[in-house]
């Protein structure tokens, strides 16, 4: 799970309450997913950390009602890994030693929000990585045990070797070769099982191998038993490890076929039929090694995704029969531009991806641009059409920082995306190395991006229904913003919205998205449903302009009840815009309008915020509804909330529920509404069938 989706289960020792809030609000400004608890003594905190899932405890060195050694001798007592950090009002040498000599991890400065929130995210990166190398260390020893469970029952002639000496065989591999058991094997040259006259070839491609070379894929050799009879053979080499040993897994095959017969099927077995490009299968595992190599912290490679800019449109000019000939005229151009070591691939239906193998950043763009001018300007004939078209191109520069393959992947599909959603024929490589010198001009695009899209009215908006448990026949659904790209995609607002707010775009988003919203409710009663719609606005938006008087003559000129709207704020944001937040409620109330708090029960006492702010529904935090059904201490919260909210006349949601065993929970608690895309996604159109 990426940090910024992790929500950071966190222990705070504050003797005042206010103190927690305000840390609780300097992490949440950080951009921090935070479920905060307070123990209210020591035994609570051993309850707490007895019973709780804590990722980390942020304790005030100078607290007086549970000091802080006491804090960290109680972590430490449990033997789990929860990280105690120690914030502290002055940040000196002897704080810093006394903190850590107490068993503090690391010492925040409280006065300087960009500290705390260095330490704490720094630290909770730390422990994913640790809960991470645990958990990949289990799947390394149970994959292990499999895997030697394989080679010992595979027909496969199978062999480890170490230094030349074979230390692992298994039946198949002795029988091919007329031994009776391992021991007769043991430590035995390889190059006493390879034929007099191929030895001295083959002794020098293992000691090529041990100076750090590849070894080949496939290597045709003249193979001997121990009676000294021979046999044609490919052996096929895999760098792997032997109980922490590196070494080489080898591979022996018996030819019964012609070697050319053999070449000519891998040949077929890695090309895609229709562009003859490598296919995704052998593309793939030429990636996982480039990746290695990188983890290892050798050579410079990156890989680019590569993908034909609004391919439905250009499909739908020249029709479907011809669409074979499209890829395989894409292909074409694709290899003109190609240069050095390069590889092409044909990567899934209409996208191709492109190795290359010793690029630093500054050959990866000069290798990408080559592509995207290729196409640039360049009519293709297909069938008897002319057409030209555009490429999108999304990269990665492959490093030790970014060396995984789910990583690389998933960064060169991001950055396509992104190229595409700013408009297309356009580039955008990721290198951890020059990050801000890329990052800076990415930045930029996607604000005239945004502001283009504001001015050409090129945001659509999305509807998910909220499906009443208490049989309201009503219809209610939540308005997602989306952008239309000039390509025709639809753009995830996770895209866009983070650099609209902080390039202060939110205010004009939230305008167009109300004003839109509002248009749609006079449509909808015109035709005489009742509909009600919820959306989300920033809180900044209630600080600068004058969104209430905006929503007041829009609903008038639409004639639409105020009832019908519901505006969401989030709960993480109320303190912090407080009393913008109550004059707005006092407005927007005179025209029938309520307010939803999400992201409720992230704070430390939520129901004491409802005291200062009286929103009429309360949609719970999605983290309390992950994994409900298993989940007894989420279950328990949610059961409060719902509690709590009855007894003060409030509705509750619940969001994201995933699955029919959650639902059977949240009806025999009671809450009044569902959303999820269990239960139906995110559509362009309001036809859901409440009844």
């Amino acid at each position: 799970m990426a940090q910024q989706d992790a929500v950071i289960r966190l222990l705070l020792v504050e003797d005042q309450l206010e103190d927690a809030e305000q840390l609780i609000s300097m992490l949440r400004n950080g951009g921090m997913a935070i479920r905060p608890q307070r123990p209210e003594s020591l035994d609570d905190l051993d309850h707490l950390l007895a019973t709780q899932a804590i990722d980390m405890v942020l304790a005030r060195t100078e607290a007086k009602y549970i000091p802080f050694a006491d804090v960290a001798r109680r972590v430490e007592s449990t033997g789990k890994d929860i990280p105690v950090l120690a914030t502290a009002d002055v940040l000196d040498e002897t704080t810093v030693l006394a903190g850590i000599a107490a068993g503090a991890r690391d010492v925040a400065l409280r006065s300087r929000p960009e500290h705390v929130q260095f330490v704490v995210r720094n630290e909770f990166q730390s422990l994913l990585s640790r809960r991470g190398l645990r958990h990949l260390e289990a799947a390394l020893r149970e994959t292990e045990r499999r895997c030697d469970a394989l080679i010992s029952s595979s027909r496969d002639p199978i062999a480890y070797v170490h230094e030349g000496m074979h230390i692992r065989a298994n039946e198949a591999y002795l029988e091919m070769f007329g031994f009776e058991v391992f021991d007769d094997i043991e430590g035995l040259s390889i190059l006493d099982l390879i034929s007099p006259a191929g030895a001295e070839a083959f002794k020098a491609l293992l000691k090529r191998i041990d100076k750090g070379e590849s070894p080949p894929r496939q290597l045709p050799i003249r193979a001997q038993r121990a009676d000294g009879s021979e046999f044609d053979a490919a052996m096929e080499f895999t760098s792997a490890t032997y109980e922490g040993e590196p070494c080489l897994q080898i591979v022996f095959r018996q030819q019964t076929v012609d070697a050319n017969m053999v070449r000519e099927l891998d040949t077929l077995r890695q090309r895609d039929p229709v562009t003859e490009l490598f296919n995704r299968q052998h593309f793939m595992t030429e990636v996982e090694a480039a990746v290695a190599i990188a983890a290892d912290g050798k050579g410079v490679q990156s890989l680019l995704l590569v993908e034909p800019d609004n391919y439905e449109n250009r499909l739908g000019e020249i029709g479907l029969a011809h669409a074979d000939e499209l890829l395989k005229q894409i292909a074409a151009r694709l290899e003109t531009a190609m240069l050095g070591d390069v590889a092409p691939a044909r990567f899934s239906d209409h996208s191709f991806a492109v190795l290359c193998r010793h690029h630093d950043h500054k050959q990866t763009e000069e290798i990408a641009e080559r592509i995207r001018a290729a196409f640039d300007g360049h009519i293709l004939e297909v069938g008897k059409q002319s057409l030209s078209l555009t490429v999108s191109i999304g990269g990665v520069q492959i490093g030790e920082k970014i060396a995984s393959l789910p990583q690389v992947m998933a960064k060169a599909s991001q950055c396509l995306q992104s190229a595409q959603g700013v408009g297309g024929n356009r580039i955008e490589i990721f290198d951890p190395a020059a990050r801000d010198r890329a990052e800076e001009d990415r930045i930029q695009a996607w604000v005239e991006r945004i502001k283009e899209a504001l001015r050409e009215d090129q945001f659509v908006l999305n509807f998910q229904p909220m499906i009443s448990l208490t049989g309201d026949p009503n219809e209610n659904y939540e308005v997602l913003l989306r952008m239309k790209a000039p390509t025709g995609e639809i753009v995830a607002p996770d895209q866009f919205m983070p650099i609209a707010e902080e390039h202060g775009l939110l205010v004009d988003l939230d305008r167009w998205v109300i004003g839109r919203t509002i248009s749609l409710l006079g449509e909808r009663r015109r035709a005489g449903k009742d509909t009600t719609l919820f959306v989300k606005v920033a809180p900044s938006s209630l600080v600068e302009g004058d969104l209430h008087n905006y929503i007041g003559s829009q609903l008038k000129a639409h004639s639409v009840p105020g009832v019908h709207l519901v505006l969401q704020l989030p709960e993480s944001k109320i303190y912090t815009h407080l009393r913008p937040l109550q004059a707005f409620q006092k407005i927007v109330a005179s025209f029938g309008c309520r307010l939803c708090l999400e992201q409720f029960g992230t704070s430390l006492n939520s129901f004491q915020m409802l005291g200062h702010f009286d929103p009429a529904i309360l949609k719970i935090d999605r983290s309390f509804i992950a994994d409900l059904a298993k989940n007894t201490e989420n279950q328990k919260k949610v059961r409060e909330f719902v509690t709590e909210a009855r007894k003060l006349d409030k509705q509750t949601i619940a969001e994201f529920v995933s699955d029919a065993a959650s639902m059977t929970v949240l009806f025999s608690i009671g809450v009044d509404l569902v959303q999820g895309n269990f239960l139906a996604p995110p559509s362009a159109s309001m036809n859901y069938e409440f009844g």
